[in-house]
Formats: structure tokens, C-alpha cells, sequence
């Protein structure tokens, strides 16, 4: 099965970037205790067809690495991989 977006959408694969943050007497912090809200990264998978700007290239293609707010778009498990459907507003920067 494969997942393809619409308009103006992406499809996204998270990119498992998660470290074990540990106090110094060796506690480890689960992410619910840390303070900061930090963007989540991931792969684009698929972009749909709406996704440049009116008289523009796309900013984005399938395979760019990209930053996006946490709580953003709609979580879907396909294939028993999690993805994460944006529009292309919702995404804040490409990384090289």
C-alpha cells in the first residue's frame, strides 16, 4: 500500500533521532520531563501536486530532510510505518 497526498500536503517518515538524556546522578529523562518543546524531523516520503508557490519551484521534493512544529499534522500508520501528513506551511526549514 502506499500513501499519496493531496493539494497542497506532504507525507512524511519520522527520522528516529530521539537521545537518552541523563542527569548527572544518572536518572534518565523521558521526554514528557523536559521543559523545552523541540521540532521533529523527518524524511519526505511523498509531496502532493499543489505544494509550490504560484509562479514558483517547489521548496521541498521526496527525500529532503525537513523540520516541522510537533504538533502539526495528522499521524497515519501505513505499512507499519508511522507517518505524519503536513501541509506545506506547516513545514519550517530544510535541512542540507
Amino acid at each position: 500500500m502506499s500513501i499519496k497526498p493531496l493539494d497542497n500536503r506532504v507525507v512524511v517518515k519520522f527520522v528516529d533521532e530521539e537521545r537518552e538524556e541523563k542527569t548527572e546522578g544518572g536518572i534518565v529523562l523521558p521526554d514528557t520531563a523536559k521543559k523545552e518543546e523541540k521540532p521533529q524531523q523527518g524524511e519526505i516520503a511523498a509531496v502532493g501536486k499543489n505544494i509550490a508557490a504560484e509562479d514558483g519551484e517547489p521548496e521541498v521534493a521526496v527525500g529532503d530532510v525537513v523540520v516541522f512544529d510537533k504538533y502539526a499534522g495528522t499521524k497515519v500508520t501505513v505499512d507499519s510505518e508511522e507517518y505524519i501528513i503536513l501541509a506545506i506551511d506547516d513545514v519550517l526549514a530544510v535541512i542540507d
